[in-house]
């Protein structure tokens, strides 16, 4: 089984991390060597912790612990968005707002705000508003939806987060921290991997590799769901 994936992480270019000027010194021990100026990936090391961070996302959902998938680069988006979905979890892959999880009174405003919006309709002022309030009503609603549809039900702190390229979602690891959230995510060899507990080594810029590691993520929690 370890031999299959490793052969699909070859395949979806999980092995390749970015140029070796750009690499960060805490990333050595999941390195293999450096290739054409590009840092290649131990993949059996990457293996070994996708399989501890398996095992952790696992006893979260077997125990109806709620989880928030974080991937806001386009690469990420529909990844991170499928992956909640069918786990049944939270997301966040348009945009992180700053204090999405350390200013929740903030967060829950607007999305009661993007509640009326999309129950405008049934305002007693409705009928009152000129088409131009309306249009700008109905791209306030837009811009709201984009930034909150993954979050519009996560009423309390998540107990763990989820997130594609900590390097880049800086502001979503610094609030996880503030927290005390537990971190899993893929950290590319230019990540900080002290800065999560859960790294995962890996190709963070290719869609297929992204996938293949979230899918080990998810395929995991659902299945100690079902049993």
């Amino acid at each position: 089984m370890v031999n299959e994936l490793i052969a699909e992480m070859v395949d979806a270019g999980v092995h390749y991390g970015h140029q070796t000027k750009k690499w960060n010194p805490r990333m050595k021990p999941f390195l293999m060597k450096d290739k054409g100026g590009i840092y290649i990936i131990n993949l059996e090391k990457t293996v070994q912790q996708l399989d501890k961070a398996a095992d952790f996302l696992a006893d979260l959902a077997s125990k109806n612990k709620s989880v928030l998938f974080v991937g806001c680069k386009r690469q990420a988006q529909d990844a991170i968005r499928e992956a909640a979905e069918a786990t049944g979890q939270h997301y966040v892959n348009h945009r992180w707002l700053g204090g999405m999880l350390t200013n929740a009174t903030t967060v829950r405003k607007s999305v009661e705000r993007l509640r009326y919006l999309e129950n405008i309709e049934k305002q007693p002022e409705f009928k009152a508003m000129s088409k131009k309030e309306l249009a700008a009503l109905g791209r306030e609603r837009e811009k709201l939806l984009r930034n909150l549809r993954g979050v519009r039900n996560l009423d309390k702190k998540p107990d763990a987060i989820v997130i594609v390229d900590s390097a880049r979602e800086t502001i979503a690891v610094a609030e996880a921290h503030r927290l005390s959230i537990p971190i899993i995510a893929i950290v590319d060899t230019n990540a900080d991997p002290a800065k999560v507990q859960f790294p995962i080594p890996g190709n963070d810029d290719a869609i297929r590799s992204i996938r293949i590691i979230l899918k080990n993520l998810v395929d995991a929690m659902i299945a100690a769901k079902r049993n």
